[in-house]
């Protein structure tokens, strides 16, 4: 087992380093923040990658087997969560959650 100071260090470094990540494009591209790429990339980028993520999560599921209900019955949640109360993070819990749920209680096993 490792000394606390060793594992306070490790952490301290981790700290810095993952601080670091997060603020250095903010410090570096302030003057270009206005940039239409960047405005662009800002507004369409994240709707792609879900976009992504929903297909790499069905990519490997059989549409007609019965595993393939709790994804859909997730991804179904995730849209009318959205659609009734347009909040992001209520979506992605509530359809993680229905998903969860679903799988946990073994009804489509």
């Amino acid at each position: 087992m490792e000394s606390v100071p060793y594992l306070i260090a490790v952490i301290a470094v981790m700290t810095g380093a993952t601080f670091l990540t997060r603020v250095l494009p903010f410090v570096l591209l302030y003057k270009v923040a206005d940039h239409p790429l960047l405005t662009f990339l800002g507004r369409f980028l994240p709707p792609a990658l879900m976009v992504l993520l929903v297909i790499c999560s069905f990519k490997n599921e059989e549409i007609l087997s019965v595993g393939f209900v709790p994804e859909l019955l997730g991804l179904v949640a995730v849209l009318v969560l959205h659609l009734l109360m347009r909040n992001a993070l209520l979506s992605i819990l509530g359809g993680t959650g229905c998903y969860m749920l679903i799988v946990q209680s073994g009804v489509f096993a």
